[in-house]
């Protein structure tokens, strides 16, 4: 038993364990007959996954660590369980804040899958889907500059994140002009978006376009082959294909390891076969890999947007379908997104016919008919599929999220294992986790 007044100690299956709460270091490497004890401790806040809903529990020997665990739930929303009593179309509201890092991914997945319930996947107006291809790759590169900014500011790269910020407004800026919110928009609803663009937002995308590909640059030079960034990655949090598809780990994690997969390539979607891009792989299967694939797939994104630009058309944003589409006319005002003022006036005092069927859908919601569907799209993190059962009614039967930070954390343990604990920090920051997609 120690004498250390700063140390307690309890016999388990595995041996004696000592919980210290401070004291000096010699006292505590000097164990009972020149034993040499693990210590277990929970590691962070480091990366902001871990500032109290991601719990990193790391058994060390000296700085090695012999085993990492991830302790999850501490975020935990209810989301999926409060969809359950709520309309197919407030469904959306609630998706889009899971992985608040890529709202559009989670509204986008969601309402495809509610769509293929509904048999409408192939009325969707051309103009909603480019919207939404337009959308989700600029929110790919919102999200891969968090990854980037957080990953440099825990290995003390300070340029890298707040460069990395600073690019992240001005797309928040463009999704703001577009939806009328930065983050947790529910743009996306069942059979197209929620409203048009609104004027002059092609020529502001057009100019961010080059604005971001200068800044990319600037981004790309600072760290590619910067010694002591090399230092801290090349090698580190090593997962190679095996592991990976032991885990169901996708996204970056898994193009790391030379696979180029990738679901808008492999299971197309949103018209996803019609434009020209490269999947970006590497085949390190480390975190400097995951770095690079990361910089280079916001170069494709911008590519995809370009295309997306040039392919836009004239034309309606929500399927032609009645029962399913709001007979609204929504615009962007001062107090946010809502029904035009006109529109307002002419059905509460020219058509009841149109005033009675808003009502009854805004307030019941349109019936899905019964059945399930799954839909798959790839989100910067990997693949992020949503499962949608129906029982004919106007509120989901059930809804499960198959979220790719929730597979991906799986990786911690084979990633760190064996190595020091700074090399935690690199490896939890190249998987890039959102714990909001994780407690759903």
């Amino acid at each position: 038993m120690s004498t250390d007044i700063f140390s307690g100690s309890y016999e388990t299956t595995q041996g004696r364990v000592y919980t210290l709460s401070g004291g000096d270091w010699d006292t505590v490497l000097g164990a009972p007959n020149g034993e040499r004890e693990r210590i277990v401790v929970n590691m962070g806040p480091q990366h902001p996954s871990t500032h109290g809903v991601l719990r990193l529990i790391l058994e060390l020997d000296g700085e090695t660590v012999t085993e990492a665990r991830c302790g999850i739930g501490y975020l935990h929303t209810g989301i999926e369980k409060n969809m359950e009593f709520r309309s197919w179309v407030q469904g959306t509201t609630y998706v889009t804040r899971m992985d608040y890092l890529a709202p559009i991914f989670n509204e986008t997945a969601y309402c495809l899958a509610v769509e293929k319930l509904l048999g409408i996947t192939d009325q969707i107006p051309e103009r909603a889907n480019t919207i939404r291809v337009m959308l989700m790759e600029l929110n790919r590169i919102s999200s891969h500059l968090v990854a980037l900014a957080t990953g440099g500011m825990e290995l003390g790269a300070l340029t890298a994140m707040t460069n990395g910020f600073r690019d992240r407004e001005v797309i928040l800026d463009l999704f703001e002009m577009i939806t009328g919110l930065r983050m947790n928009m529910a743009y996306v609803r069942p059979g197209g978006v929620a409203v048009d663009l609104p004027a002059g937002a092609e020529k502001k995308i057009e100019e961010t376009i080059k604005l971001l590909r200068k800044r990319f640059k600037d981004n790309y030079n600072i760290l590619v082959d910067n010694t002591v960034w090399t230092a801290r990655t090349k090698g580190v949090g090593v997962l190679d294909l095996t592991g990976c598809m032991a885990l169901g780990i996708t996204g970056p994690v898994l193009r790391s390891t030379g696979l180029p997969w990738d679901l808008r390539k492999t299971q197309p979607y949103c018209g996803y076969e019609n434009y020209e891009f490269d999947v970006i792989t590497e085949n390190t299967s480390d975190t400097y890999g995951r770095f690079l694939i990361r910089m280079r797939e916001m170069n494709e994104s911008l590519k995809i947007v370009e295309q997306a630009l040039a392919r836009l058309k004239p034309g309606p944003v929500m399927v032609e379908d009645k029962s399913i589409a709001w007979p609204a006319q929504l615009a962007l005002g001062s107090d946010g997104l809502g029904n035009s003022l006109d529109h307002i006036r002419k059905i509460m005092g020219q058509s009841m016919e149109s005033l009675i069927h808003h009502f009854k859908l805004v307030t019941e919601g349109f019936k899905v008919p019964a059945g399930q569907a799954y839909v798959a799209i790839e989100s910067p993190r990997g693949e992020l599929g949503a499962l949608v059962i129906s029982d004919g009614g106007t509120k989901p039967y059930r809804v499960h999220f198959r979220d790719p930070s929730f597979n991906n954390l799986q990786a911690v343990g084979p990633m760190g294992e064996g190595g020091q604990v700074a090399d935690i920090v690199a490896a939890v920051a190249s998987i890039d986790p959102v714990m909001g997609g994780v407690d759903r």
